[in-house]
């Protein structure tokens, strides 16, 4: 398969190209690649699919969030979260529904704060949520039997090491990429995937 992976650079993005690209065509794409994609410019997001051609499935490890208490959110914080996270990649559902080959696949990207909010991620939660919702609702309507699904990865061993707090209640990214993998090999749709169940 012909795969375009989003945020091959990033500690997700890049397992999961990694994890891949022993089996599939992978192609990284990020701010800085050619051709470039940055969520939170829909024109890359239109370019990419007419410059990549015949694509079996995308997968897209990427989008920004802002983690602030919510006494100090302003709409700007809010606005930045829906345009990258959620927007950018409702984007990236609606463009591969019309350009992926028959069969393929879409995989996007929520986090576990979805599931387990914590104090000072509530924009996260918010556009997290949202893009789940939204992922199971374009599956119902997806052409061509194309799939789509969403991976929901908790917190990640070498995130939470550059972050300098404590690693042990991380998963490994390669771990991770696991749920991509299967999400992109696998025959289900409209599912939120949790890397630990896989």
């Amino acid at each position: 398969m012909k795969i375009v992976v989003i945020g091959s650079t990033g500690v997700i993005g890049n397992a999961v190209a990694k994890a891949l690209a022993g089996r599939h065509e992978v192609i990284g794409v990020h701010r800085k690649s050619d051709p470039a994609l940055d969520l939170e410019q829909p024109a890359t997001v239109d370019a990419l699919f007419a410059r990549v051609r015949d694509i079996d499935a995308i997968v897209s490890c990427a989008g920004n969030a802002v983690f602030k208490p919510l006494a100090d959110l302003e709409d700007k914080d809010y606005e930045y979260c829906l345009n990258s996270k959620l927007l950018g990649q409702a984007r990236v559902i609606r463009q591969a529904l019309k350009h992926l080959r028959d069969g393929g696949s879409v995989t996007v990207t929520s986090g576990v704060l979805a599931q387990h909010p914590m104090a000072g991620a509530a924009a996260i939660s918010m556009v997290n949520c949202g893009l789940e919702g939204f992922t199971r609702g374009a599956a119902l309507e997806a052409p061509r039997g194309i799939r789509v699904n969403v991976v929901s990865p908790g917190w990640v061993t070498e995130t939470l090491v550059a972050l300098k707090m404590d690693p042990s209640h991380g998963m490994p990214a390669a771990e991770v990429a696991r749920a991509y993998v299967a999400a992109v090999e696998g025959t289900q749709t409209g599912q939120t995937i949790s890397p630990a169940k896989v």
